[in-house]
């Protein structure tokens, strides 16, 4: 395929396939890593989908009321993420991170974040 899109390179007289030959040769390395490295995946779907409610959210979130809201849900919605991330149930963990907030020392609120070693379950039995 490379060999063919060096010969479309040099015939194509259309600016649009010309542009599409050009990016798909300068990727060339990065296009067949995946055919390289087995482990690799052939596209980068599973990472699209992870991040499409935060891109459909953005828009949603221009209207949360004032920008200091609009800071608060960022990052409440950061920290969910990151506890989801890393293989924990949100609404657990900010449920647990609440009911010890109160009591916590200062020193020691490092140990809420969602990436410490804790692992928090599912308790909503209510």
């Amino acid at each position: 395929m490379k060999k063919w899109l060096n010969e479309q390179a040099l015939v194509v007289k259309s600016a649009k396939l010309s542009n599409a030959i050009s990016y798909t040769l300068k990727r060339w390395v990065s296009l067949t890593r995946y055919a390289q490295v087995g482990s690799l995946p052939i596209d980068n779907n599973p990472v699209e989908n992870h991040i499409r409610p935060i891109a459909i959210g953005k828009k949603n979130w221009l209207f949360v009321g004032c920008p200091k809201a609009g800071q608060s849900m960022a990052a409440i919605y950061s920290l969910l993420m990151t506890a989801k991330r890393n293989g924990l149930e949100p609404y657990a963990w900010l449920k647990n991170v609440l009911e010890r907030l109160p009591t916590q020392k200062n020193k020691d609120i490092v140990e809420l974040l969602p990436f410490n070693t804790f692992q928090f379950t599912n308790t909503t039995e209510d």
